[in-house]
Formats: C-alpha cells, structure tokens, sequence
C-alpha cells in the first residue's frame, strides 16, 4: 500500500467533515469507503481493527469509540509504511482536516439554525438528511457485523448489485458466539456499555487463550 499525499490526505478527510451528516457513525462508513474501497489506502483488516481497537474507550457517539481516536488512527495506519514521522503527520492532518469543517458549520450556521429549522421546505430536507443518515448507519452496521463473523467477504463484479456476500465456508463460529452473547447482554440484559465491554473483552480474550 502507497502512502497518500499530504494534500489528498486532507482533501478527503476534510470532504468526509463537511459532507458526513449524522455524526461519527456516517463519517466512519464515509472513511471506509474513501479509504478502503476506493483509494485502497488500507484493507479491510486494518480498518476494522482500527475500529475495534478506537471502542475500547467509551462514549456518547453512535460507535463507542470515540471519532477523534477513529480518524487518526486510520490515517496513522495509511501513511505508517514510509515511517513513524509520515504516520504521525497523516494522523494530525486528517484530525486538522475532519474537524475544522464541523466548527465553520457551528460558528457560520448557528445563529441562524432556529430560524432555517422553522422553514417547511427546509425542514422537509432534513428530515430527508435523517432518513440517509439512518440508512448510511444501517449499511455501516451491516458491513461489521459481516466482516466480525465471516472471514472472507466478497463484492459480485460489474454487472451485478454491489452487495457484500460472505462466504458460507468462512464463518467464525467464535466471532458468532461472542457476537451473539453481546446481543444478549446489551439487548436482552441491559447490561450497560462499560461492563459489557468489560465482560465481551475477557471473554475475547479467554477464546482467544483457548484457541492457541
């Protein structure tokens, strides 16, 4: 993987603060796009690795982990093969570049935020704006738990819908196991977020210990 420049790096990062409506869950499916599916920048492993290991700290965004940690360490990951100086530089680059956009939308917008807001047109665009935001969740939903409990994962060629189809014969039954004994815990216990995390994270690593 080719390091990205410095000027693309905060291009894209910087597109993904303005245009990433819906907070840090719309930003990180943008990230994997950008990153992953189109400039290739880092695979899929490390992107989802990146994303498991930014959870550890939780928090009141829509993925626990917080985005500051998110998008610097995912452009940390990108510029890491030409050093540790180029990893630390594309890391305070992309986290310059994402939040800079989100503090003009706040000092240019909020004055006038209440008054745009009571608008019908208006209003019935961001309603519009929720419902994709809603959907870019879902997709980003969709694309962990896949890529958690199966290990390959393909996209069809040109010609057919680009949907993720995981390979039957690659599904980790631990990944399964653990995943649904989050499910349990969150959903059907109410187990708060820290203490799951906490149990999920000795229970990952007893498997792990029990596997080797």
């Amino acid at each position: 993987m080719t390091p990205p420049p410095m000027s693309e790096l905060f291009r894209v990062f910087g597109r993904i603060g303005l245009l990433s409506f819906g907070g840090p869950a719309a930003q990180i499916a943008l990230m994997h796009r950008e990153l992953v599916e189109t400039r290739t920048w880092i695979d899929e492993d490390a992107f989802l690795r990146a994303l498991s290991l930014c959870m550890l700290l939780p928090g009141p965004e829509a993925t626990p982990g917080p985005l500051i940690l998110v998008t610097q360490f995912v452009a940390m990951l990108a510029g890491v093969e030409a050093g540790a100086g180029m990893a630390l530089a594309a890391g305070a680059v992309a986290l310059w570049a994402t939040f800079m956009p989100c503090f003009l939308w706040i000092f240019v917008a909020a004055p006038y935020l209440e008054a745009l807001s009571s608008r019908p047109r208006l209003a019935g665009a961001l309603s519009a704006i929720t419902a994709a935001v809603v959907g870019v969740i879902l997709n980003l939903t969709l694309w962990f738990a896949l890529h958690v409990v199966f290990r390959e994962v393909n996209t069809p060629g040109v010609g057919l819908p680009a949907l993720p189809i995981p390979d039957p014969q690659s599904l980790d039954p631990v990944a399964l196991g653990l995943t649904a004994m989050a499910a349990i815990l969150m959903l059907g216990l109410r187990v708060g977020l820290a203490p799951s995390l906490a149990l999920m994270a000795a229970a990952g690593l007893v498997a792990g210990l029990l596997g080797t």
